[in-house]
């Protein structure tokens, strides 16, 4: 049985103690941890802890992927283990990427609290329609069964209700967000949708009341199911709480500021800006629809294409307020078609991970498949991105044009969802009664498609040299001093077993190479560096190098497997087998990516002495920060590093011995 709170320890250790955690979260399959210092987390380590299926760094938040269920887990003992865990204010890390990137974050942020409530409603409201939907020769189950009639309408009324009443949840999530008082937001939501005011969905049908102040007149019309004017809404109350506390006096603070609050906000939302943002919200989900409408089956499939892409970057998560305005509007957009796409994407992803499982001899990746698999047919599918397709590379491409084919098949047949839910398999209860044989047509020209592109590929290029079997090895070119066979592992290329030619059959373990310095400049061992935690040597062992210019060079043949957003660090996979992290300057994260111009891509494969970045020495200085670099074996105790000291070394100075004990 699997231990969480050994785990949740691991967790914390690995990712640099208890003291460079800010605060821990979860959604419905990562761990998301805010660290004070990224460069402590040690992601090699967290990978191949038991549950874990991937890890990446996305803005300033590392996060763990272990699975539904399995996360919510290993989050309660992290944060049994770690206390209570809060942040002041001041030490809030500044907001990094740009500003789309920080919107779409910021979006993230405010609907995935929130996203159970909302897909609690959408099933039940599928629920409602098998129950309701004239199903059986014409007749519904109520109908055959009017005893049901109860049951189908007190369903209906708990589908209904996370969406009559999304501003209060909407409220409550976006002013935590902009740093209100989460539970002022609330009220707020609540004012919006106040059983004395016309009900948004009868706008049109019956006559709104006015409020007559002094003669000025306000429509008196609720915010039922609406999105953009509850999130204007919070960002007015937050702000105008938020400048109060600055300026009123602590004896009154209390009692005046919540009620200035309220009322200067309720006030601006039924004179302009509710009105304004609503039809704003019908406008743009109308726009969207006619677009996907008007492209048909091309605009289906390029939409299918890309949403693999658009997950990984975490954009998804901003669909939720459109797809959210779409369901609201479904009188006049007949439901959406963000939840199909997904469902097409999710399948398709999880059909190529299953053909994966089928191809793979190698034990450790079928059973993330195994579990993966299902998982993203069911509709999660962060771990078989980040666990299998993407790793492998090409089931990725497969899942993608998979996704495309279905896609294109829905928007050509207008299959629409009529809620939220379980984007996969388990999507039929949000689709439409009508729709449910077009949508089952989609899930099976994805999964085919998927499933059948990946194995081609799977014989095409030799994935089963690069699951990390063990069968089938291939020769492996030969970097500084000739070893025996070296296992590792290229990030996005899955696990490459390399074989350099042995010199000494009888000990095969023990794998050598010799490694370059990355810059001109004096050579020290990484003891001696000025980072007191590379001088630990906690990441492992290695150089630290004081440059004499900006020029990082590669130390070795081989593959680049990671490049840091902010290019200040990468790691490369020698082609003799070891994992090399190459860090640039100390805490220069910090310049999120300022003085520092990148020469490669990840997965592009570099000679020894090739280019791989270049950073302004004065530029980092003037920031008060250290140019000082580091070449770093990640692999840690298991090898044994000679260093070569050089006062005035050049780029083409042997720096390293590198050796398997």
């Amino acid at each position: 049985m699997m231990d969480y709170a050994k785990i949740a320890s691991q967790v914390i250790e690995l990712s640099g103690g208890k003291s460079n955690i800010r605060s821990v979260a979860h959604c419905a399959t990562r761990l998301r941890l805010q660290l004070r210092n990224n460069d402590l987390r040690n992601e090699e380590a967290i990978s191949d802890l038991e549950g874990v299926k991937g890890v990446f760094l996305t803005q300033s938040q590392f996060q763990i992927i272990f699975g539904a269920g399995l996360v919510n887990l290993i989050c309660d003992e992290v944060q049994k283990q770690l206390g209570t865990v809060q942040e002041s204010r001041e030490e809030e890390p500044e907001e990094k990427g740009n500003a789309v990137q920080r919107f779409i974050k910021m979006l993230s942020d405010i609907f995935v609290p929130i996203i159970p409530a909302i897909v609690a409603g959408g099933l039940l409201m599928g629920l409602n329609n098998l129950l309701t939907s004239p199903l059986i020769g014409g007749q519904s189950l109520i109908e055959l069964y009017p005893q049901w009639q109860g049951l189908a309408a007190a369903i209906n009324t708990f589908a209904n209700a996370p969406f009559t009443f999304l501003p209060v949840l909407i409220g409550f999530s976006a002013t935590k967000k902009f740093g209100g008082n989460p539970f002022l937001g609330a009220a707020m939501g609540m004012i919006m949708v106040h059983p004395d005011l016309l009900n948004a969905y009868q706008i049109g049908v019956a006559q709104a009341p006015v409020w007559n102040i002094f003669g000025f007149e306000i429509a008196a019309i609720g915010y039922q199911g609406t999105v953009l004017p509850v999130l204007a809404v919070a960002w007015i109350l937050a702000s105008i709480e938020k400048r109060l506390h600055k300026v009123t006096p602590t004896w009154l603070d209390n009692l005046t500021t919540p009620l200035l609050s309220i009322l200067i906000t309720s006030f601006m939302t039924f004179i302009f800006v509710g009105p304004i943002l609503r039809q704003a919200g019908n406008l743009l989900a109308a726009g969207i629809t006619w677009t996907y409408n008007t492209l048909g089956p091309v605009g289906g499939a390029l939409f299918g294409f890309v949403y693999a892409p658009i997950t990984m970057t975490g954009m998804h998560h901003s669909f939720i307020a459109i797809e959210t305005q779409l369901l609201a509007n479904s009188a006049q957009t007949g439901g959406s078609f963000i939840f199909s796409t997904a469902s097409m994407n999710n399948v398709a992803q999880g059909a190529a991970v299953m053909a994966v499982l089928l191809m793979t001899k190698n034990e450790k990746i079928k059973s993330i498949c195994s579990a993966s698999g299902i998982s993203a047919l069911l509709g999660i599918t962060e771990p078989a991105m980040f666990g299998v397709t993407l790793k492998l590379k090409y089931p990725f491409y497969a899942a993608m044009t998979g996704s495309a084919v279905g896609s294109a098949y829905l928007a050509g047949t207008r299959t629409l969802a009529q809620a939220l839910g379980a984007a996969g398999l388990p999507g039929f209860i949000s689709m439409k009664p009508d729709h449910y044989l077009n949508f089952a047509i989609g899930l099976a020209l994805s999964m085919a498609v998927s499933f059948g592109l990946t194995i081609v590929f799977w014989k095409k290029f030799g994935l089963e040299r690069q699951d990390g079997n063990g069968n089938g090895k291939q020769p492996g070119r030969k970097s500084g001093v000739q070893g025996t066979a070296a296992l590792g592992t290229v990030e996005g290329e899955g696990t490459v077993e390399c074989a350099a030619k042995a010199e000494s059959p009888s000990e095969p373990e023990r794998a050598s190479a010799l490694f370059y310095s990355p810059m001109s400049g004096r050579i020290l061992p990484v003891s001696q560096s000025a980072d007191e935690m590379f001088a630990s040597r906690a990441l492992g062992d290695g150089i630290a190098v004081d440059p004499a210019d900006g020029l990082v060079c590669a130390p070795c043949d081989g593959t680049v497997t990671m490049i840091f957003p902010t290019g200040h660090a990468m790691g490369i996979a020698s082609d003799s087998g070891f994992e090399v992290l190459i860090h640039a300057g100390i805490d220069t994260v910090k310049l999120n990516g300022e003085g520092f111009e990148v020469f490669v891509e990840q997965g592009q494969h570099v000679k020894m002495g090739d280019r791989l970045l270049r950073m302004d020495l004065d530029f980092i200085r003037s920031k008060g920060l250290n140019p000082q670099t580091m070449m770093i074996f990640t692999e840690g105790a298991v090898l044994e590093v000679e260093v070569f000291p050089a006062a005035n070394g050049g780029a083409d100075h042997e720096a390293v011995i590198v050796r398997r004990k």
